[in-house]
Parts: structure tokens; C-alpha cells; sequence
């Protein structure tokens, strides 16, 4: 491991823990930890920024401009969408019953177990993103494929986003689960689409065996944080209840999009 990869590795990690120190500061004066989520999306645009400059004259310029350009796009419009999504609304359910079964300070489990952690998870994340900026090698097959993964996977969550927020401004729609569009082929488009992202991004990296290996764990990480973790798991649990949810269930793709079953209540 070269002295610039070393250096770049921790900028990045002091990169992914400056930004969420910052938001934890801003959500104790606004007294909500909600903000954690739009500084998700900011941090990993910033650890691209800091790699970006950092690679100049050690990464071949196309690829590292266009790698950080990517994770940029993808993470700043993350964070203005939940930024959006959450404006004038209160604590989120999900911080909150954290926060209830906290031990001592709470305030102090707050830091560790969602700030210092979701950074550590930016920095663990975001390892393709370093590598990718630090190759010499010009854009190969590989890496075009993992850009056009990352295009696609963008515009299902982007797509999905904006068809759910359309489906939400409607007061017609209260109380209905939305089965439309692309969330008819998957109840999950805007995961499915960050999973696509990752892997996307991940292949950027691997223009050598080495830093293909040593980046692995990052789009792994990511799609079990997805599927198993904070993502897919927790909002099935908080929608279990809702009328006609499980028949959306029964008829719908739980990840990987694919056209709705028409008999309901069939297993998969």
C-alpha cells in the first residue's frame, strides 16, 4: 500500500466523521437526529470531493473525475430528496424508539451508535470510490459497465422517489399503499436502485485483481445494510399493518424488479 493510498484513506475517514460530527452539533441545537439521513447522502459526496483532489496527478483523469462525479451526483441528490422529504416534520419514529431504549446518556448513544457509526459505514462504503480515483489504468470495459450499472441504478431510485412523492401530494391517495408505476415491479425501487449504485461503482475499482478484492466488502456491506439491515427489513416491519399491504406483498417483488403476480395470496 502506497503512502498516497494511506493518505487518502484517512482524509476520507476524517472526511466521513467531520461531516456527521457537523450534523450531530446541528440535530442537538434542532433537537432531532432525523438530519443524520440527509447527511448520508452528503457525507459520501464529500469523501468523493476529498479523493478527487487528492488523486490529482497519481489516478488516470477521466476515470477519477467521473467516479467522484458519480458519487457526487448520487449522493448530493440523496440527501436534497430526504432533505425535502422531511421538511417540516418532527423526530423519525425509527431515532426515536432507538433513542427510548438507550442506557445512560442519551445523547452520547446517539453519537455512537448513529453518528460515529453511520460514518465509519460512509468511509467502509465509499472504499471503491478511493480506490477507483487512484488507478492509472484509462476506463476499461469493466468500469464503463459498473457506469452504466451506477446510471441505471440512479434513475430507478430517483424514478421511484419522485413517482411515491407524486402518489403522497395526492389526498386522494392517503392511507392507500402505492402499487404503481415502478413500485408495481418491486416494493423497494429506491433500494434496488442505490444496490445498483454500489455495485456499479464497485466495478470502477476493479481494474486490477488487488483493488477489486480489497474493495469487495464495500458493495456486500451496502447490500446487506439494504436488504438485511436499516433499509428493506425495517420499512417491511413498520408497513406490516397497513391495509392492503399484504397484498401488495403477495403480488410484488421484494428487491429485484420483476411484473406483478395477478392472483394475490399465491406464494412466491
Amino acid at each position: 500500500m502506497t503512502a498516497q493510498t494511506l493518505v487518502l484513506l484517512a482524509a476520507s475517514a476524517g472526511t466521513a466523521l467531520a461531516v456527521m460530527l457537523l450534523t450531530f452539533a446541528i440535530a442537538l441545537v434542532k433537537g432531532v437526529h432525523r438530519i443524520v439521513d440527509v447527511a448520508w447522502g452528503a457525507a459520501f459526496a464529500a469523501v468523493a470531493v476529498v479523493a478527487w483532489f487528492l488523486s490529482d496527478g497519481h489516478g488516470d483523469p477521466v476515470r477519477r473525475t467521473v467516479v467522484a462525479a458519480a458519487t457526487v451526483v448520487w449522493g448530493l441528490r440523496l440527501a436534497v430528496h430526504i432533505a425535502r422529504r422531511g421538511r417540516g416534520h418532527g423526530e423519525d419514529p425509527r431515532y426515536a424508539r432507538m433513542l427510548a431504549r438507550a442506557r445512560g446518556n442519551e445523547t452520547l448513544y446517539a453519537l455512537r451508535t448513529v453518528y460515529l457509526l453511520q460514518g465509519g459505514l460512509v468511509w467502509l462504503v465509499s472504499l471503491p470510490v478511493q480506490a477507483a480515483v487512484l488507478l492509472p489504468e484509462p476506463l476499461e470495459a469493466t468500469a464503463v459497465l459498473g457506469l452504466v450499472l451506477w446510471a441505471t441504478g440512479l434513475c430507478f431510485e430517483a424514478v421511484g422517489d419522485h413517482q411515491l412523492a407524486r402518489f403522497k401530494a395526492d389526498p386522494a391517495n392517503k392511507g392507500r399503499i402505492m402499487d404503481r408505476g415502478l413500485w408495481a415491479w418491486t416494493r423497494h425501487p429506491n433500494y434496488f436502485g442505490d444496490f445498483l449504485v454500489w455495485w456499479g461503482l464497485y466495478l470502477t475499482a476493479c481494474a486490477t485483481w488487488q483493488t477489486a478484492a480489497a474493495t469487495l466488502i464495500s458493495p456486500l456491506v451496502m447490500s446487506a445494510l439494504l436488504i438485511k439491515g436499516s433499509g428493506k427489513r425495517l420499512l417491511e416491519a413498520h408497513m406490516a399493518d397497513r391495509p392492503g399491504y399484504a397484498d401488495y406483498r403477495a403480488r410484488t417483488s421484494g428487491f429485484l424488479p420483476r411484473p406483478p403476480r395477478r392472483a394475490v395470496g399465491r406464494s412466491r
